[in-house]
C-alpha cells in the first residue's frame, strides 16, 4: 500500500466535486438511486480521491438499496472500518485505507461467499474498465 495521502479540505475542494467533497471528506451520503456510476462490466472501482483500488466488479451485486454494494473490498488492506455510531445507529463506516475518503458502511446482510454488504455511495469511486 502507498503511503497515506493527507491534504486540507481546500486542497480537496479543489479536486472534487461538491457532493463528492461532502460525502468523502465530511461522512456524507448522496441519495439512494442518485449515481449512474453501476457499470455491469469487468473492471475496479478505485477511490475518487485517491485512486486506489478499492473493489472488482466481480464482487458486485444489485441488493435493491440504490448505492453499489459489493460482498468483498478488492483486498483486505484496500479500506479501513471504524465503529458509526452517528444517526442513532450503531453501523461500521468504510473508507479508503490510502486517504481516508468516506466511501460508506458494511453490512452483515450480503450474499456469500462473506456474507457481507459494502454498501457504498458511488460518488465515492470511480470505474475503470477491463482492469
Amino acid at each position: 500500500m502507498a503511503d497515506k495521502i493527507e491534504k486540507t479540505d481546500a486542497e480537496w475542494r479543489a479536486e472534487l466535486s461538491d457532493l463528492a467533497f461532502k460525502v468523502t471528506r465530511k461522512a456524507g451520503t448522496e441519495r439512494a438511486f442518485s449515481n449512474d456510476n453501476f457499470p455491469k462490466a469487468d473492471g475496479v472501482f478505485h477511490c475518487v480521491c485517491c485512486d486506489a483500488p478499492l473493489f472488482d466488479a466481480d464482487t458486485k451485486f444489485d441488493s435493491g438499496t440504490g448505492w453499489p454494494s459489493f460482498y468483498a473490498p478488492k483486498d483486505a488492506q484496500a479500506v479501513e472500518e471504524h465503529e458509526d455510531n452517528g444517526w442513532f445507529m450503531r453501523r461500521t463506516e468504510v473508507v479508503c485505507s490510502r486517504c481516508d475518503a468516506h466511501l460508506g458502511h458494511v453490512f452483515p446482510d450480503g450474499p456469500q461467499p462473506t456474507g457481507l454488504r459494502y454498501c457504498m455511495n458511488g460518488v465515492a469511486m470511480t470505474f475503470k474498465e477491463g482492469e
